[in-house]
């Protein structure tokens, strides 16, 4: 069976998969990324780790992955094959691509961790059939992959979709990028963590803690809860003034909230938009397999690249 190598490689840890054409998973694994041990035990930790994918695709489907898609974090290259740098794995400047094409013998293609999630999301998750959507994870931080006719912006310079950075709060907190107010200060789930945690006095408190709050009627928590979604509305209203997207796709650790998050996100942005369209506000539906899925489908659209190229050559 023809399959490809998906990676996804996470400040703590891997998953990996074996996709078909089809975007089914026909083998799943994960693994530490093992950060602890320095940049350079993390580029032959993800070099190992697929060189075990490949032979076990090889024993199991009696044929070599054809290709291998890399999802990484931080800054990306992808037109290059560059790991930039990511402040998580202490990497700068890792040719990820050329080492994994020359460890398994098959072209490989590298993406950013959240656009190649995105691009998942778009096509088979809950952007499916949406022409124009934005993809925005609630997680540590606070970042976005803007989808366009089925493929992911990437920009200029690779910064496309980095919503986390829109000022929504001028006088509010310092962001570790140098800015003040940053969104990702505010609605983030690591934001809702510390500021819950500090308004219960319980320092062990997270986010997932406050929307159990919320839910039981907390005013505390609501509070906490509304400041987030509230500063989230106004990023997100700046973003669908700008891009017009059909569909926005909320996903990460805050949107397990469920509806605790999603019926007042809905009507805090119906109340500030204006004359922009209101876009669909949906959960994303892949989860954590998002980054994966994505990276079969960066693989898979790099071999029919190279076979319509063969073809008209």
């Amino acid at each position: 069976m023809r399959h490809v190598i998906a990676l996804d490689v996470g400040g703590t840890g891997m998953k990996a998969a074996l996709v078909a054409a089809d975007g089914e998973l026909l083998h799943q694994a994960r693994r530490a990324t093992g950060r602890e041990r320095g940049p350079d035990a993390v580029v032959e930790t993800i070099l190992d780790f697929a060189a075990e994918l490949s032979a076990y695709g090889t024993e199991r489907f009696g044929e070599p992955a054809a290709a291998a898609g890399v999802a990484v974090p931080g800054i990306v290259d992808a037109e290059r094959g560059i790991a930039a740098y990511s402040a998580n794995l202490g990497w700068r400047d890792v040719p990820l691509r050329d080492r994994l094409s020359a460890k398994l013998g098959v072209p490989v293609t590298l993406g950013h961790d959240v656009r190649t999630g995105g691009l998942a999301e778009g096509r088979i998750g809950a952007g499916k059939g949406a022409d124009r959507f934005m993809f925005v994870p609630l997680g540590t931080g606070i970042a976005g992959a803007i989808g366009i006719e089925g493929r992911v912006e990437a920009g200029a310079h690779g910064f496309a979709g980095e919503i986390g950075h829109i000022v929504v709060r001028p006088q509010g907190s310092p962001c570790p990028c140098g800015q003040i107010g940053c969104l990702e200060r505010y609605a983030s789930a690591a934001a809702v963590s510390e500021a819950w945690a500090a308004a219960c006095g319980d320092p062990e408190a997270d986010a997932a803690d406050c929307a159990k709050a919320v839910a039981s009627g907390d005013p505390n928590a609501v509070r906490v809860w509304q400041d987030a979604v509230d500063a989230l509305a106004d990023g997100l209203v700046t973003a669908l003034t700008l891009l017009d997207p059909r569909t926005l796709i909320i996903g990460g650790g805050l949107a397990e909230a469920g509806e605790t998050l999603f019926t007042p996100l809905r009507d805090a942005v119906r109340r500030r938009v204006t004359f922009q369209k209101l876009p669909q506000i949906v959960p994303a539906a892949l989860g954590d397999t998002a980054g994966c899925l994505g990276a079969g489908l960066l693989a898979w659209d790099l071999l029919n690249t190279t076979d319509r190229t063969e073809v008209t050559t």
